[in-house]
C-alpha cells in the first residue's frame, strides 16, 4: 500500500500540471447531461475524472483516457476533407502501420483509422515503384472487417492515384466494430494474373479505448405516412465523424424511384447537415434503413428532421393520343411527358418518350381500334440534359405489334412526391 500511495501521490502532481483540450471538458458535460434520469449525478470536473479513471487503470483495467488523442495519420489530406480531416487533424485516429504484399509485388499499407459508435474509418496506402497496374487498382478491394464480436462489412470509401501512377491514398468506411475487439482481420480482394479473384486478409491492432464516443443519441420512435405505406425513424445518433438516423419501412413502391431518402433533411440550427449517404436491407420484419449525414454542429441549439419530398404514387389512367403532331410535354399531374417518337420495326411498335427523371410509368399499354397491347419491355433508358440544366429521363417502350397504335395508355406514376413533413428533435 505504501507504493501505491506514493504512485498517486506523483500522478497527482501530474494530473495538476496536465491542461485540458478544450473539447475534453465540453464532452464530458454533455455526456453527464444525457445520463437517464434514473440515476443521481455528480458534478464532476476533468481533473477528478482522470484521478478516477487512473485509479482504474492501478486496479487491472485497460481503459486509457489519454490515448484518445493520438497522432495525425499523414499524407492524407487530399483524400479526406470536412469532419474526417477536423478530426485527423487533432490526431484523433490510431496508427497501425501494418503492410502486405500483393501478387503482383504492390505493397499494400494499412496506415492507420478512426473509429466511434456510427463507423471506422481505415487509412490505406498502396504503392509500386514500377507503377499500379489498373487491373491492380480495378480489382483490389477491401470488404470487411472481423474480430471479436465484430463482422462489419464496407460501407464504401475514396482513393486518389497520384500523377506518377506509383502509388494509391485510399479510405475505407466500415460498420462500427465491437469495443471488445483488440485485433481486427481486414480482407481485401485481388487479382490474378489467371484473372482469378480471391480474397485475403491482414491482422492489424486496434485499441478500443482509443474510439470516439456518440456525443449525442436519441429515440425517435416517429411514423409518417406516405401514399404506398409507412416509415418509422426508431434513433439518431450523433458521433465525431457522422449522424446516423435508423428505423423500418414499409412502403410497397419504395424501389420505383431512385434515392428515395435524398430528400430528407436533417436540420441543426436552422441549417441542412449534409447527407453523406443511406443504404436498406430487407429481412423477415421488414425493411430496415439508415440516413448517414454529417457531424452535428458543437453548439446544437435546436434539431430537426424535414420529409421534404418521397416517393409517391399518382393513379392517372391517361390516354394520350399518338396522332398529333405537337412536339410539345404533356402535362400529366404536374409532371410533364413528350411522345418523341412512334414507328413499328422488326421488334414490334416502339415509343420514345421522356419524362422528369423521378417519374415511373405503371400499367403502360397501347391502343388500336378496340385492341388493348400491355407493353414488352423498356430498352435504351438514357438521362440527357436540357438546354435548361433539367436532367430527364428518355427511353424506348416496346410493344408486341405491327400495326401503329392510336392512343397510349397509362393507369398510374411513382415519382417523388411533396410532403414537407417536420419531426422537431429535443436537443435538451
Amino acid at each position: 500500500m505504501d507504493n501505491l500511495e506514493k504512485r498517486l501521490a506523483e500522478e497527482k502532481k501530474l494530473i495538476d500540471s496536465i491542461q485540458a483540450p478544450s473539447e475534453l471538458e465540453v464532452r464530458l458535460k454533455r455526456a453527464l447531461h444525457n445520463t437517464p434520469k434514473k440515476t443521481k449525478r455528480y458534478a464532476l470536473n476533468w481533473k477528478t475524472t482522470t484521478v478516477a479513471i487512473f485509479l482504474i487503470i492501478l486496479m487491472g483495467s485497460q481503459y486509457n483516457a489519454v490515448a484518445f488523442y493520438g497522432k495525425k495519420l499523414l499524407g492524407f489530406d487530399e483524400v479526406i476533407n470536412g469532419t474526417l480531416k477536423e478530426l485527423n487533424e487533432k490526431g484523433m485516429g490510431q496508427i497501425v502501420e501494418k503492410k502486405t504484399m500483393l501478387e503482383d509485388g504492390t505493397e499494400l499499407m494499412i496506415n492507420g483509422l478512426i473509429s466511434d459508435s456510427n463507423q471506422m474509418v481505415v487509412y490505406y496506402t498502396l504503392s509500386n515503384s514500377k507503377g499500379i497496374k489498373t487491373s491492380t487498382s480495378d480489382n483490389f478491394r477491401i470488404s470487411r472487417i472481423s474480430g471479436f464480436l465484430t463482422n462489419s462489412n464496407s460501407e464504401g470509401g475514396t482513393s486518389l492515384l497520384n500523377d506518377e501512377h506509383t502509388e494509391i491514398k485510399g479510405t475505407m468506411s466500415f460498420e462500427p466494430v465491437s469495443p471488445f475487439s483488440k485485433k481486427l482481420n481486414l480482407y481485401f480482394w485481388q487479382g490474378h494474373q489467371n484473372g482469378q479473384m480471391t480474397e485475403d486478409r491482414i491482422e492489424i491492432p486496434y485499441n478500443p479505448n482509443k474510439a470516439m464516443v456518440a456525443e449525442f443519441k436519441q429515440s425517435l420512435k416517429k411514423t409518417f405516412k406516405v401514399d404506398k405505406g409507412t416509415i418509422t425513424f426508431h434513433s439518431i445518433t450523433a458521433s465525431p465523424t457522422m449522424t446516423m438516423i435508423k428505423g423500418t419501412l414499409n412502403v410497397e413502391n419504395f424501389d420505383r424511384v431512385d434515392s428515395s431518402f435524398g430528400a430528407i433533411e436533417l436540420m441543426a440550427n436552422g441549417k441542412p447537415i449534409e447527407l453523406m449517404g443511406s443504404s436498406n436491407t430487407s429481412s423477415l420484419r421488414g425493411r430496415k434503413f439508415d440516413i448517414r449525414y454529417n457531424a452535428l454542429p458543437k453548439q446544437l441549439d435546436s434539431l430537426e428532421l424535414v420529409i421534404k419530398e418521397f416517393v409517391g404514387y399518382k393513379k392517372l389512367e391517361e390516354k394520350i393520343s399518338l396522332s398529333s403532331s405537337s412536339n410539345g410535354p404533356i402535362t400529366i399531374d404536374g409532371k410533364e411527358l413528350w411522345i418523341k417518337n412512334v414507328s413499328t420495326t422488326s421488334q414490334g411498335v416502339e415509343i420514345t418518350i421522356s419524362t422528369d427523371d423521378d417519374v415511373m410509368l405503371e400499367g403502360v399499354s397501347i391502343q388500336l381500334q378496340e385492341e388493348i397491347i400491355p407493353l414488352k419491355t423498356t430498352v435504351n433508358q438514357t438521362y440527357p440534359k436540357q438546354e435548361d440544366g433539367r436532367v430527364v429521363k428518355e427511353r424506348t417502350l416496346q410493344f408486341d405489334s405491327t400495326t401503329k397504335p392510336e392512343y397510349l395508355l397509362i393507369e398510374g406514376m411513382h415519382y417523388m412526391k411533396v410532403y414537407n413533413q417536420k419531426m422537431k428533435i429535443s436537443v435538451d
